[in-house]
């Protein structure tokens, strides 16, 4: 007889007869502490120790030259056919060269550097470790005459000219060194490389040099903070009418740049250092009658301390009246309309503002309704 909870897929049998039964789950009877308590630095550092050693091959040790006959051959021959697999993978070429070199086998590895060349002469790293190869095993024309490839094809590259530089003066060939600055300027580098050379010649002492190398400086990176370098320098040198000289200058040429107000500041704080207040004051005045507004607010707060310093009643009440023109940053917002003139939201926007310019609104504003009662009571007349 087949039951009714039977499942006609099933046959005979039922889904209770089917139905996995899990265990019941056990009950721990003892709750209390074990007596020794392992933690899991003590469970990690025995799995470490109980490790296999890492395998590695056995010290081959060299006994006769037809061993190592052998060894470079066989070293040579895998260097070769990793070499022709990735053949533009300067680290296998670097790699090669040097173990030439350990072999001391220094034609060989120059043979391998040039190889190297002729794949990727354009990575500046590759040079690099060339000529200091050369220089560790004292190859001293070798390395210069790398150095000089070098920065013939790669004058861009300012680290070359640093290191050729560096090799030079160690060898305290000065005027070698000189000449590759002077290489180096005529392609124009940037301002770190003008300075390096104007440290260069001073660590000498050839303070004429430094000062020639100056004039090429400004002409050639006509910014602000090159111009205050040199000022600067004829100021630490003691010579306050050539600083004076390149202060004015440079305030001749810039006076319309973005970082005008930079070069007023330090040449007012110049001739402030002077105790030539008079002249100070003109510059501060002569920079906020040619400066926006709106770049000159710094320079106002330096004018007014300026003043409250050296200057008398009028002049504060003069440079705090001036300072109270200066523009507010004020939030403002306006509609926003579709082509139906319905308006769809708001757009905010930052706007400036004098603070006499509401103050003449409100004017303009009381003469427009004076006019309009004049004319209507005109009308009614």
């Amino acid at each position: 007889m087949v039951s009714r909870d039977a499942d006609p897929s099933l046959g005979c049998l039922t889904r209770e007869d089917t139905g996995v039964r899990l265990p019941r789950p056990t009950r721990i009877k003892n709750k209390t502490p074990a007596p020794i308590q392992i933690t899991a630095e003590q469970i990690l550092r025995e799995s470490r120790e109980r490790q296999e050693s890492e395998f590695r091959p056995p010290k081959q040790k060299i006994t006769d030259s037809t061993e190592l006959a052998d060894y470079r051959l066989r070293k040579r021959k895998e260097f070769e056919d990793l070499i022709r697999r990735v053949r533009c993978d300067i680290a296998v070429w670097i790699k090669y060269a040097q173990w030439e070199e350990s072999q001391k086998d220094f034609n060989r590895a120059l043979s391998v550097w040039e190889r190297a060349l002729e794949v990727d002469y354009g990575n500046h790293t590759l040079w690099l470790k060339y000529a200091e190869a050369e220089m560790k095993n004292k190859f001293i024309n070798h390395a210069r005459n790398v150095w000089d490839r070098a920065v013939t094809l790669l004058p861009r590259v300012d680290q070359l000219w640093y290191k050729y530089i560096h090799m030079e003066e160690m060898l305290g060939n000065v005027a070698g060194a000189r000449q590759i600055f002077k290489r180096w300027m005529s392609w124009m580098p940037d301002q770190q490389g003008w300075l390096s050379y104007i440290k260069f010649e001073l660590r000498y002492n050839e303070v004429e040099r430094a000062r020639a190398i100056y004039e090429q400086f400004v002409q050639c990176h006509p910014k602000v903070v090159a111009w205050i370098k040199y000022a600067k320098f004829e100021m630490k040198n003691g010579e306050i009418v050539r600083a004076r000289d390149v202060y004015e200058r440079a305030a001749a040429k810039l006076a319309d740049e973005e970082e005008a107000e930079q070069l007023f500041a330090a040449f007012a704080e110049f001739e402030e250092r002077c105790k030539e207040t008079e002249r100070a004051r003109c510059i501060y005045k002569f920079a906020l009658d040619r400066i926006p507004k709106g770049r000159a607010e710094d320079l106002y707060k330096k004018f007014v301390a300026f003043e409250k310093q050296y200057g008398d009643k009028e002049g504060i009440e003069e440079a705090i009246v001036g300072k109270r023109r200066l523009p507010e940053k004020v939030k403002k917002r306006k509609e926003i309309k579709s082509e139906d003139g319905i308006v769809e939201g708001y757009e905010e926007y930052i706007a400036y503002e004098f603070p006499g310019d509401q103050a003449s609104n409100l004017q303009i504003l009381e003469a427009a309704y004076r006019w309009k009662r004049q004319r209507t009571s005109s009308d009614e007349d």
